[in-house]
């Protein structure tokens, strides 16, 4: 089975012997000197953050828990700590072979650190720093494109999106990736581009999870409600903004999971390379609200209904997010109402959802 790590490498655009052949890690201790990433002050806070501020840095922990053990011994894993169904994710540089270190000093209880998300640093750590490179140089040396919301996406969703079957079954919770409103929570270290939409953001990391989505479904012989219902769920939200704009895929035709996975990657490298714009926020956010009919169709099963009612709210936080404050504060009891009926799928009543969604699509 390929690792999760050399997945997302491909998929950002690197070949097999470019895998082969990828440059070393040097671990976060080189980022954290006093005089680069490790100091104080705005612009070299940011190992500081990670450490003390970021979930990620605590990612091993998760591994030496009650609630792990119970999943290994489900599983009849010996040792989560050191079993790469557990690794992959939570202690990534336990799966890396030791001579693709440059030095000793990297161990596993790193957790999710600097170059799991910035790719490993051995070509571009002198580099990087230097005046008279731009971002264009630093990518070229090999730091990942982090600014690009395609790239970014791909970073993240490996590891945020899909867990196999078994393990949820044993207790590992459900994954839902959500590229702006998870970046917003997380205690940012970077700054953000200055024409920035997290609207965007939002729009690129559902695409991205639909295909990651899609491509475990075709792989299942028997895939469980787990794994068909949320991705049936995030089809039919993409496909209420099919035509958001003239130049974007459409996922109408998408009768399979297989079918899918390549219309959404072309969705998430599209919008992430398109010019945003307030007003494509507001199509989609009216276009969503409209969707309340859908909601009445009594056709569609109520747990169905329900992974629907998720998502959409989810995607109402985020497009509404950038509103200006007296709209938000009139919209807000609304959107309450609506977070408030979607909490529990046992319990979730489509009619009562659509009454309170279309509500919402007549202030708006």
């Amino acid at each position: 089975m390929i690792k999760k790590s050399v997945l997302l490498f491909l998929s950002l655009g690197f070949g097999v012997s470019a895998v082969a052949q990828s440059p070393r890690f040097t671990s976060a201790p080189s980022c954290a000197t006093s005089m680069c990433h490790g100091g104080a002050g705005e612009l070299r806070h940011q190992t500081t953050i990670w450490q003390k501020q970021d979930i990620h840095s605590r990612s091993y922990n998760s591994l030496v828990n009650a609630r792990s053990a119970q999943i290994a011994a489900a599983l009849k894993i010996p040792d989560a700590t050191t079993s790469s169904r557990c690794t992959t994710c939570h202690a990534p540089f336990h799966d890396v072979p030791k001579s693709d270190f440059l030095a000793e000093i990297t161990k596993p209880a790193e957790g999710v650190s600097c170059e799991s998300c910035h790719g490993p640093a051995e070509k571009w750590i002198r580099s990087h720093t230097r005046p008279d490179f731009n971002h264009r140089d630093r990518v070229l040396a090999g730091l990942r494109d982090l600014k690009h919301l395609y790239v970014r996406a791909n970073s993240c969703v490996a590891c945020h999106q899909t867990v196999e079957p078994a393990l949820v079954a044993a207790g590992h919770p459900e994954l839902l990736f959500e590229l702006d409103g998870q970046g917003v929570s997380q205690p940012k270290h970077w700054r953000e581009k200055s024409n920035w939409h997290g609207p965007q953001a939002w729009l690129v990391g559902q695409a991205v999870a639909f295909r990651e989505m899609s491509a475990q479904l075709s792989k299942e012989a028997n895939p469980g409600e787990k794994l068909t219902e949320p991705w049936a769920a995030t089809l039919w939200l993409l496909q209420v903004l099919d035509g958001l704009d003239s130049a974007l895929p459409t996922l109408k035709s998408a009768a399979s999971a297989a079918q899918a996975q390549p219309v959404a990657d072309s969705l998430a490298r599209r919008v992430a390379e398109m010019e945003w714009s307030q007003s494509l926020t507001r199509q989609a956010l009216v276009r969503l609200a409209k969707s309340h009919a859908d909601f009445a169709d009594a056709k569609t099963l109520s747990s169905q209904h329900a992974r629907r009612a998720e998502r959409l709210v989810l995607a109402l936080d985020r497009l509404t997010a950038p509103m200006d404050k007296l709209v938000l504060a009139n919209l807000e009891p609304d959107l309450k109402e609506l977070f408030s009926l979607a909490q529990s799928r046992p319990d979730f009543a489509p009619e009562k959802f659509a009454k309170a969604l279309e509500q919402l699509a007549k202030k708006l």
